[in-house]
């Protein structure tokens, strides 16, 4: 990335998400600063262009997301959690799939969604109770997909469902979001990132081609594409808390106390240094899970390599601490500003708010913690 680039994305964020109560009020989407990231020549930055040029990788990512959830949190994720379906599909689709779905969301600034949740099997996806039949030389899907980001309007979605033939085993299927049978239920009412949109999605009778399954099990594709949107959902945490210590800062140097001023009181010079601290660490966190996962993309046999491992353990930590450390930054922030911190009348409210879903989104800290103890810390061989 250049640093033309990476400047461009602040400019943008300057000038389309720093408008926080326009944001925190979004009816529809996407929103038309979403439409103008794509004038930057951005959009999807990790896909490659059209011409061939190379996409971004996942540490150049880190610090784009960082700048954009600097300003609005929900926005950034609108503009990246595609790479949850888009790295599904570049690693385990064919090259059919990767020109008709891929090629055009670089150059047109589209979307794509996953849809894994479900109501009853919560965080236990080996209890997703969709269906994928086969029916000749077509698959049919049925079921109910309780949260989904970005599929009110996405171009494609990319659905997790178990076999009718092998009710054991799970597959992930390309879908035209306009394919007969696909219905968005509802938007839901967030209480944070509400520049983003998270929907329930009906699956009724839905009919592709066979050839739209990825090559692999449903849940292992999953948690591969999972590693790359659960490292930048923790720099999206990283954003919000440089924001916080910006507000922070603006408010110290006018909030009259003891004869000076807030800028000048010890307590808060000491939280805010430990801001600056967490927030270095969150950020090189960051950087060190988008470099393993780009060195094992960069690598031959990538596709092979993502199979074997399914989640990566950086990317589950990572998520796990900026979740937490964000957390309690947040909160601070929120309680230098007094009373103001837990009215709407600031945007500090806001941040914590939107600081919050880190630590909920694909895989809540608790999850996180079971599959860690199980993965890394059962087998010996495992730990550090």
């Amino acid at each position: 990335m250049t640093r033309n680039q990476l400047e461009s994305v602040r400019e943008f964020t300057r000038a389309e998400l720093l408008d926080w109560t326009a944001l925190d009020a979004v009816a529809e989407l996407p929103a038309p600063a979403h439409h103008r990231f794509h004038d930057l020549g951005l959009a999807n930055w990790w896909l490659p262009g059209k011409d061939g040029t190379p996409g971004l990788g996942l540490a150049e990512s880190v610090d784009i997301v960082s700048e954009l959830a600097y300003g609005d949190a929900g926005a950034a994720f609108t503009l990246f959690i595609s790479i949850l379906g888009t790295s599904m599909v570049s690693l385990y689709g064919s090259d059919d799939l990767r020109e008709r779905y891929l090629s055009p969301m670089r150059s047109e600034g589209s979307f794509c969604a996953t849809l894994g949740s479900e109501h009853d099997a919560g965080s236990e996806l080996a209890r997703t109770a969709s269906v994928a039949a086969r029916a000749g030389g077509d698959v049919v899907l049925n079921g109910e997909k309780f949260f989904s980001t970005n599929s009110g309007f996405a171009d494609f979605l990319v659905v997790i469902a178990r076999s009718a033939e092998n009710p054991a085993s799970h597959v992930a299927v390309v879908v035209p979001a306009d394919t007969p049978g696909v219905e968005v239920v509802r938007r839901w009412p967030m209480n944070g990132l509400r520049a983003s949109g998270t929907y329930q999605v009906s699956l009724r009778d839905v009919r592709v081609p066979a050839d739209h399954v990825l090559n692999g099990p449903g849940l292992r594709l999953l948690e591969v594409g999972l590693n790359a949107s659960r490292i930048l959902i923790s720099a999206t945490a990283v954003g919000i808390a440089r924001r916080v210590r910006d507000l922070c800062m603006d408010y110290a140097k006018s909030k009259p106390l003891k004869g000076s001023t807030l800028l000048n009181n010890a307590v808060f010079a000491a939280k805010l240094g430990q801001m600056e601290a967490q927030i270095e660490v969150m950020r090189n966190q960051c950087l060190a899970a988008a470099r393993e996962y780009d060195e094992i993309i960069a690598a031959p046999g990538a596709a092979a390599v993502f199979a074997r491992r399914g989640t990566m353990k950086a990317a589950m930590t990572t998520k796990l601490f900026c979740g937490q450390t964000g957390w309690e930054l947040a909160s601070v922030g929120s309680e230098m500003f007094g009373g103001l911190g837990y009215t709407e009348d600031l945007p500090i409210g806001k941040l914590l708010r939107d600081m919050r879903y880190v630590s909920i989104v694909e895989g809540g800290d608790d999850v996180l913690r079971d599959v860690i103890f199980s993965r890394y810390v059962i087998p010996v061989s495992k730990r550090v």
